[in-house]
């Protein structure tokens, strides 16, 4: 696949209801289209699939312009190397399993599955199932299903529209996984949609906030997600994500240690493996801030920092503040954190932006 930007610009109306957008994304990993129902999500996947024919638009992905209303280019969707997930699988129930797989592959001539599409049954953990009918299978198993025959076309880009919200929470739970390995290991562009937090902060690579179909925010996750302009609420409250690995187990206390931008982070052993990559949630809330290290405190987690940005809270006594970690490589400046402090308190330690301090974390959340 090439590794072109990815580009989406089109404008699109429905009754009172407009879209319009312009956006600019990685040539792999996960972009996540997040916001609430209604905000556009699923019509603007819809334009990029040419389901709907969008105007004035610009859609060039997998390194294929697929619509480019300048050059007078309209790529119709079934020449559009694209796979396409819905909410609920829609398999064949006359097919068994493999025959689903290989209707996705319908250029491969025979009954055998090619290299390609073994390897995606071996990262979504079908293989035993592709001579059993479709009835019986659960719902992730299903999605599983459908998702390795969007895969088997060999598409350039991968669709998702909320594979996950017609499962319960347990089947859920259980899918996501192994969607995390599909994204670690496969090397094409997806984009997927969804209104849950959880679903956010497992698979985003890229996170970009809609509402009222329009763009509100886009950009690497762990840094939209530390934006104070403009919060970006993901369940609770607004934190942040960080990106880090397993360096040590303490089996007498049942921690980890997880290494995070050059700063470690204490938390529950849930059965981790030492180098194991993991993202860690961080609320607003659960961070306090100090001009020098606390003493003889409970709170086990503490990282030096610098101001790098106040805001107004969601009260009048309160204040966001992004805090950038003095340590570390996610990135040339370090990773983000956020606090939710009083503005009081913001007075009282003469915070502005360039002054160190503290931040003291008193809960810490592994994603997934």
């Amino acid at each position: 696949m090439s590794g072109a930007a990815q580009r989406i610009l089109l404008q699109w109306q429905r009754g009172n209801f407009a879209l319009d957008v312009d956006l600019h994304l990685p040539a792999q990993g996960i972009a996540v289209l997040y916001g609430p129902s209604g905000c556009g999500k699923t019509s603007l996947l819809r334009c990029v699939a040419g389901l709907e024919r969008a105007r004035n638009a610009l859609v060039q992905l997998g390194g294929t312009t697929w619509q480019d209303d300048a050059q007078g280019v309209f790529v119709p969707v079934h020449q559009r190397a694209l796979g396409y997930v819905f909410q609920e699988a829609s398999l064949f129930a006359h097919l068994s399993v493999r025959e689903n797989i290989l209707f996705g592959a319908a250029h491969w001539r025979g009954a055998a599955l090619p290299t390609s599409v073994e390897e995606v049954i071996a990262l979504l953990g079908i293989g035993r199932l592709l001579d059993r009918g479709v009835s019986g299978l659960s719902g992730g198993e299903r999605q599983r299903v459908a998702i390795a025959r969007a895969l088997a076309s060999e598409p350039q880009v991968l669709l998702l529209d909320e594979p996950l919200s017609a499962l319960d929470g347990a089947r859920r739970q259980e899918l996501l996984p192994w969607l995390e390995r599909l994204r670690d290991a496969l090397h094409i562009p997806m984009l997927y949609v969804t209104h849950a937090a959880d679903e956010v902060a497992r698979l985003a690579d890229t996170l970009v906030v809609m509402e009222a179909g329009r763009v509100r925010a886009c950009g690497p996750v762990a840094e939209v997600l530390a934006q104070v302009d403009a919060p970006v609420v993901l369940g609770e409250d607004a934190g942040a994500l960080l990106l880090g690995q397993v360096q040590q187990c303490d089996t007498r206390w049942h921690l980890a240690a997880v290494q995070c931008a050059g700063a470690t982070l204490w938390l529950r052993d849930t059965g981790l493996a030492l180098g194991q990559r993991v993202r860690v949630r961080v609320l607003a809330r659960d961070v306090s801030l100090s001009l020098a290290p606390l003493q003889d405190s409970s709170i086990q987690n503490a990282m030096p920092c610098m101001v790098r940005a106040i805001a107004p809270g969601a009260h009048p006594s309160q204040a966001l503040v992004q805090l950038q970690l003095e340590r570390g490589g996610q990135g040339a400046d370090g990773a983000l954190l956020l606090a939710r402090v009083t503005c009081r308190a913001v007075d009282a330690l003469g915070l502005v932006p360039g002054r160190a301090v503290w931040a003291h974390i008193k809960s810490v959340g592994l994603v997934g």
